[in-house]
Formats: C-alpha cells, sequence, structure tokens
C-alpha cells in the first residue's frame, strides 16, 4: 500500500508539472485587454500629475524671484546704513545688486531691476520682471519697494503669499 501511495502522488506530482508547464507555454505575453488597462489608468495619472507638476515648477520659481527681492532689499538696506543713500556707496561709487537674474545661476526666469528716487536716492523700487518660461506668468512682474510695499501684475494676496 506503501508504494501504491507514493507512485499516486508522483503521478500528481508530474501532472501538476505537466499542467504548470502548459500554462506557461501558453502565456508568453500580456493580452491587448491588459495592456489597454495599463495605458488607461497611466493615461489618467499623467492627466492628473502634469497640471499639479506645472503649477509646482511656477510657484517655485516665482517663490525664488521673491527671495532674491527680498535679499536685494537688505543688501541695499545695508548700504543706505553706511551711505545714507540706496544708489551709491559711501565712496561714492554705484551700487550694483547682487543678483541680476533669477534663478541666480542655470536659465534666468526673471530679471531683477532697481529704481532709485532723486539724487540722494532716498527711495528705490526693487523689480522683478518674468522672461522666458515665465513671462506669460499670471503673477507679471513683481515690485518691492523700500517701504515693504508688494507688487504684482496678479493680485498680491495669490501672488506674494504663493
Amino acid at each position: 500500500m506503501r508504494a501504491d501511495t507514493i507512485r499516486k502522488n508522483a503521478d500528481m506530482v508530474t501532472f501538476a508539472r505537466s499542467g504548470l508547464r502548459a500554462i506557461l507555454k501558453r502565456q508568453l505575453g500580456f493580452t491587448l485587454v491588459e495592456l489597454m488597462v495599463t495605458v488607461v489608468i497611466i493615461g489618467i495619472l499623467s492627466a492628473i500629475a502634469y497640471p499639479s507638476y506645472t503649477q509646482y515648477v511656477l510657484r517655485t520659481n516665482r517663490a525664488e524671484a521673491r527671495a532674491i527681492l527680498m535679499e536685494s532689499v537688505q543688501f541695499l538696506e545695508r548700504n543706505y546704513t553706511t551711505a545714507n543713500r540706496y544708489d551709491q556707496t559711501s565712496a561714492g561709487a554705484a551700487i550694483a545688486l547682487p543678483y541680476l537674474t533669477s534663478p541666480k545661476t542655470g536659465t534666468t526666469k526673471y530679471n531683477i531691476t532697481a529704481a532709485y528716487g532723486a539724487a540722494p536716492a532716498q527711495t528705490f523700487t526693487l523689480s522683478a520682471t518674468p522672461t522666458g518660461v515665465m513671462s506669460t506668468d499670471a503673477c507679471g512682474t513683481y515690485t518691492l519697494d523700500n517701504t515693504g510695499i508688494q507688487g504684482s501684475g496678479g493680485t498680491i494676496a495669490e501672488c506674494w503669499a504663493r
């Protein structure tokens, strides 16, 4: 009886292996339905992800331009404490902003400029003008003056808060 049981088990293993081989031989690829479901899922995910990504990139570029404006304000204020004017150093040399573009390196997204009041320059207005991929941005040109008043082409709450 023991030999008979062993033979039955061996036959079942052989049958299972041959059945598995047959299944594996038949499934060498994906069905058209499986491929189409995958394509639809990828399409839906990319339709959601791409607009979110582009908005994130725009917000990042804006934030960097605002940060450079703030850094430039600090630079001009430090100069003002020694020269008592914004447009010249205490030695009488014309002041140059530390950064004229945003980002500091790489492809320019904003050009940074300064406009000074009449001599002796007791006021200034810094501007970050969009260029390149940012030229059609809804926030437009960012401005910041010596009193801290912020401006932009869009609503200030929307453009300066994000």
